[in-house]
């Protein structure tokens, strides 16, 4: 996992030394892209919390989006000498607003907020540990929305590399309300 961050990582800032090479048109009306992202949770600790996610976006006449797509997060929490995990399923619809770009509309700086729904599962439902101890937490349903800001540096006219933060709230939680979100990715442009 870390090493896929660093290297999403570092093809992103390679792309920013050719920022302004690249002259297509982008955020077209009706066009739609696929982006497939990882990251971490609740700060960077890429073995204790990561997450995945999968969207389609679509852009209007304004060069704004629209996003739906569906995350999965795994964070562990410490007991004794083992982990804990808490895992979230995650759907996600949201629209983004274009704040800026640069001249050659290669680099965009966009802000989005979201709604969300999705199920949690702690211990992968198991309630007893090895000890002898349960786990008191249940699986529940969650539901609740985000806020986010996204940077997408197009490399051509059909692949981009994203940053991504978002601050989640996601009600129904026994764990945690609330959880940070950074993560890089790939957006592709299918038409």
């Amino acid at each position: 996992m870390y090493r896929i961050v660093l290297i999403i990582t570092l093809a992103f800032s390679l792309s920013l030394l050719i920022v302004g090479q690249a002259h297509g048109q982008r955020y077209l009306p009706e066009q739609k892209g696929v982006q497939f992202t990882a990251g971490t949770v609740d700060g960077f600790n890429p073995d204790k919390s990561f997450s995945f996610g999968l969207a389609l976006s679509s852009y209007n006449h304004s060069g704004n989006r629209w996003v739906i797509g569906a995350d999965y997060m795994q964070k562990q929490y410490g007991y004794d000498s083992k982990d804990i995990p808490l895992a979230q399923f995650i759907a996600e619809g949201g629209y983004y607003k274009q704040m800026q770009s640069d001249p050659s509309k290669t680099v965009f700086f966009s802000v989005g907020a979201s709604l969300a729904a999705g199920y949690e599962t702690i211990n992968w439902g198991k309630k007893r540990l090895d000890d002898g101890a349960t786990v008191t937490n249940k699986d529940n349903f969650l539901y609740g929305g985000a806020i986010a800001v996204e940077i997408e540096t197009f490399l051509n006219d059909r692949l981009a590399l994203l940053v991504n933060a978002r601050e989640r709230v996601l009600f129904g939680s026994e764990i945690s309300k609330f959880h940070t979100q950074v993560a890089v990715g790939v957006k592709v442009i299918i038409n």
